[in-house]
């Protein structure tokens, strides 16, 4: 079953980089507490990912922030070194924080996950952003279609904060 608004979200074990390497953070470290902006997507470096859906949010950071969130979050199921080297290329005043969900952990648990092996991926997960408040899903845009990403862009997470 999909995660839905008012749901809290499971806790897991994901990965960042730091400046002394990968290291493990919970849900609870990143969102306990916090109002946070999460957005997921297919894979780093992926077209719609790569020029649309992240960049977006990358030139919305600063408006989005000005609504009381906390964090923005990019979560994806890659390992945590694409991850930061998409997200130095992307967005390297570090505004987003890269987020891998490595072995689709978070992306089973919210039932987010999606089979990619038609195209050669593997597990990946669905392309959506949420706003989450001290752990709780407060709004949630998932259904695009493939190579889309409009409704969970950083426009509709503005009109919802």
């Amino acid at each position: 079953m999909t995660i839905s608004v008012g749901d809290k979200l499971p806790e897991v074990t994901f990965m960042i980089m730091t400046a002394e390497g990968p290291s493990q953070v919970s849900t609870s470290d990143i969102f306990a507490g916090r109002k946070v902006v999460l957005f997921a997507l297919p894979g780093a470096f992926t077209p719609t990912c790569h020029k649309t859906h992240l960049p977006g949010f990358v030139a919305k950071a600063e408006a989005i922030k000005a609504k009381n969130v906390d964090s923005i979050v990019c979560l994806s199921v890659n390992d945590v070194f694409v991850m930061s080297a998409w997200g130095a290329q992307v967005s390297p005043d570090g505004k987003i924080l890269m987020l891998a969900d490595g072995n689709g952990d978070f992306a089973k648990a919210t039932g987010t996950d999606v089979d990619s092996s038609a195209f050669g991926m593997g597990l990946r997960c669905r392309r959506y952003s949420m706003i989450v408040d001290d752990g709780v899903v407060t709004a949630f845009n998932i259904g695009d279609k493939r190579g889309e990403a409009e409704i969970s862009s950083a426009e509709t997470i503005l009109k919802s904060l």
